[in-house]
C-alpha cells in the first residue's frame, strides 16, 4: 500500500501543533508529511537575520522541523539545541552581545542557506540532522511581506483605515484586519512545495494565526492554483480561540475568510473543538458553503488555554485521514 501523502500549511506554534498530531498518526496510518511554511516573519531573531543576511526568515520553518524531529535521543538533543535561545545578557557580561535573542536553529538555518545556497536543500539537510519524519518546505524560496488594511487602528477614530506593515505589526494589531496582502504581490511559489500539493492525498489548513500563518499560502499564485487544481482532499483545522489579528470574527468567520481570499477553494472536512465552537450551526453552515462537513471532537490541553494539545488532535485526525484507506 502507497503511503498517504498529506501536506500541511501555515506556520508557528499552530503548525507546529498540527505537525506533532500528524507524527503521532503516521505509523499507524502510514503518513508521508510535507509541512509548507509561511516565510514573512519580520519580528524577533527571524526579522534580525532577516534584515541582517537577506535570508529567509528562519524561526517558522525551525519550529516546523523541531515539530517532525526524530524519537533517538541524539535527534532529540539535536532539536532542544535548535530551541535554545541564547539570552538577553550573558553571563559576565554588560548586554547579550550579538547572539543575544537568536535560536541556535534560526542561525544553523541561516548557515546552511547561504553555504548551500538553496533554501530547499538546506532545509532537508537540517531534517536529516534531526531525524525529521517528513519534510519541510517554505511556500516560496524567497521572504515576503505581509500588509493589511486595518480599521481601527486609533481607538479614538474607530472608522478610520490604515495600512499596518509586517507579520509582526499585523498580528499585534489592536483594529480590524479588512484586507491583506503579499509584497511582492506575486511571489514565486518553492517549486518543491507546489509538486508536493500536486501530488497530495490530504491538504491541512490551520490551525494557526489565520491572517498571518494560513491566508498567506492562498496569495502565492503557482501555490493557490496547485490547492484548487490538486486531487486531495482537504482539511480545516479551526482555532481555539480568537487572536489579536481575528479579534471580532466569528468561528464562522473565520471559514468565510478563506472563501474570501480563494473563492474557487473547496474543503471536505472542517475539524474543531465542540467547547470552542459554542453553536455549531453556524459553523456547520459555514463549512456547507464550503463543500465541507463538520466535525467535532476534543482536541484542546485540558487545562483550558486555548492550546491545541498533539495527543488529543493525532487522536481525532487518525478517523479522519484513515476513513479511505
Amino acid at each position: 500500500m502507497t503511503p498517504t501523502r498529506v501536506v500541511a500549511f501555515g506556520g508557528g506554534h499552530g503548525l507546529s501543533a498540527s505537525l506533532r498530531a500528524l507524527r503521532r498518526c503516521a505509523p499507524e496510518l502510514d503518513l508521508e508529511i510535507t509541512a509548507v511554511v509561511t516565510v514573512g516573519d519580520d519580528g524577533g531573531s527571524s526579522g534580525r537575520l532577516r534584515a541582517e543576511r537577506d535570508a529567509l526568515p528562519p524561526g517558522d520553518l525551525r519550529q516546523a522541523l523541531v515539530a517532525l524531529a526524530g524519537d533517538h535521543p541524539a535527534t532529540r538533543r539535536s532539536a532542544k539545541l535548535f530551541q535554545h535561545r541564547f539570552s538577553e545578557v550573558a553571563a559576565g557580561a554588560d548586554d547579550g552581545g550579538g547572539l543575544a535573542g537568536h535560536a541556535v536553529g534560526n542561525l544553523v538555518l541561516c548557515g546552511l542557506m547561504e553555504l548551500l545556497g538553496d533554501p530547499v536543500a538546506a532545509l532537508d539537510h537540517a531534517g536529516a540532522m534531526l531525524g525529521a519524519v517528513g519534510r519541510v518546505l517554505p511556500m516560496s524560496c524567497e521572504p515576503v511581506g505581509i500588509e493589511a488594511q486595518v480599521r481601527g487602528v486609533d481607538p479614538r477614530r474607530p472608522d478610520e483605515l490604515r495600512t499596518v506593515r509586517g507579520q509582526h505589526q499585523v498580528a499585534v494589531t489592536q483594529g480590524r484586519v479588512e484586507s491583506l496582502r503579499l509584497t511582492p504581490g506575486r511571489p514565486p511559489a518553492c517549486p518543491e512545495a507546489v509538486a508536493a500539493v500536486r501530488e497530495a492525498d490530504w491538504l491541512i489548513f490551520g490551525p494557526g494565526s489565520w491572517y498571518t500563518s494560513v491566508i498567506p499560502h492562498l496569495l502565492v499564485p503557482e501555490l493557490a492554483d496547485a490547492i484548487v487544481a490538486s486531487p486531495a482532499r482537504r482539511l480545516v483545522t479551526l482555532n481555539l480561540a480568537a487572536e489579536k489579528e481575528t479579534l471580532g470574527l466569528s468561528v464562522a468567520d473565520h471559514l468565510a475568510a478563506l472563501a474570501w481570499y480563494l473563492p474557487e477553494l473547496k474543503v471536505d472536512l472542517v475539524l474543531a473543538d465542540g467547547k470552542a465552537v459554542g453553536d455549531p450551526e453556524p459553523v456547520a453552515r459555514a463549512a456547507e458553503s464550503l463543500g465541507a462537513r463538520l466535525v467535532l471532537a476534543p482536541v484542546a490541553v485540558v487545562d483550558g488555554t486555548p492550546r491545541h494539545d498533539p495527543a488529543a488532535l493525532g487522536s481525532a485526525l487518525v478517523p479522519v485521514l484513515g476513513a479511505d484507506r
